[in-house]
């Protein structure tokens, strides 16, 4: 940190350039056994289903209400696909903050029995702030969704909404009924932001080329790849998961968060800092 802050430093980062991404599932926050933002979708299919009774009736919604995981987990793309258009599209941008936050304030994770903003990696928190008092700017690259991800970001990270890129979806322009004008979240992918989404969501929000780059997943690839293909100090990490006790341990078998064998074999080759959350982490969680 010190060699891209000193001017008299060949490693020197001009203050303009100091810009940082991180994943955010998995890289700064628990993503097992399920993305939080699917928990999310799931658990508002039962509050939809109180408005449309008929939706009781209506696959893969009927599977939701029943609370079958081992069916759920059989789910096809395109029942995904259904699900989040149902929980995630329809109404403006400011209800939806709302009910992302209204979940947010009740919900536990199931093993740790705590809410998931309390289930934040401490050592990511203390290198964020290492990287703010040394001029840096933080942005989250996620696959999540953008607008699910900002309800939360500033208090929990003190990351604020404009540096948040995710998976984004259109918006629709219109007035209400007062005749004020509001943006309704539509049904319609602008930016997956996953894999090689990732260096475009880059250039497309951002405008720069990161200097460091955090991921844990084969998802993180690409960015981590475009990072460090940029000129001059670059820093490019990735959390295993490999501590079951106090977190979980999952990696190449794993469809959430996958570690392969090749991306090890690719971080070894290209000289990326591996995070061994077991050896490496005193403490995981503020909790402990």
């Amino acid at each position: 940190m010190k060699a891209t802050t000193d001017q008299a430093s060949p490693k020197f980062v001009a203050p303009a350039a100091r810009t940082v991404t991180f994943d955010q599932d998995g890289t700064t926050w628990v993503e097992q056994p399920m993305y939080t933002q699917v928990i999310y979708c799931l658990e508002r299919v039962a509050v939809l289903a109180k408005a449309k009774p008929d939706l009781k009736d209506v696959e893969p919604f009927r599977t939701v209400l029943s609370g079958n995981r081992e069916a759920m987990a059989k789910f096809t793309m395109p029942d995904l696909e259904e699900i989040l258009a149902a929980t995630l599209t329809g109404m403006t941008v400011e209800q939806f903050g709302v009910q992302v936050k209204d979940w947010l304030g009740t919900a536990k994770h199931p093993r740790f029995k705590r809410p998931y903003t309390e289930l934040v990696y401490q050592p990511m928190l203390e290198v964020m702030r290492l990287f703010r008092a040394n001029g840096y700017k933080i942005y989250f690259v996620t696959g999540g969704g953008q607008d699910f991800v900002r309800v939360y970001s500033e208090q929990v990270y003190g990351i604020p909404p404009e540096q948040v890129v995710g998976s984004a979806g259109g918006t629709k322009f219109g007035y209400d009924k007062a005749g004020r004008p509001m943006l309704t979240k539509e049904p319609k992918l602008l930016l997956n932001d996953d894999k090689a989404g990732k260096p475009e969501g880059i250039h497309l929000i951002i405008g720069r080329r990161p200097v460091a780059a955090f991921g844990n997943s084969i998802g993180d690839k690409q960015m981590l790849e475009y990072t460090q293909a940029g000129d001059g100090a670059r820093l490019m990490m990735l959390v295993h998961h490999d501590d079951a006790a106090r977190e979980y341990a999952y990696g190449p078998k794993s469809k959430i968060g996958t570690f392969s064998d090749e991306l090890m074999a690719q971080s070894k080759k290209q000289g990326w800092v591996v995070i061994s959350m077991k050896n490496d982490w005193k403490r995981i969680f503020a909790f402990e």
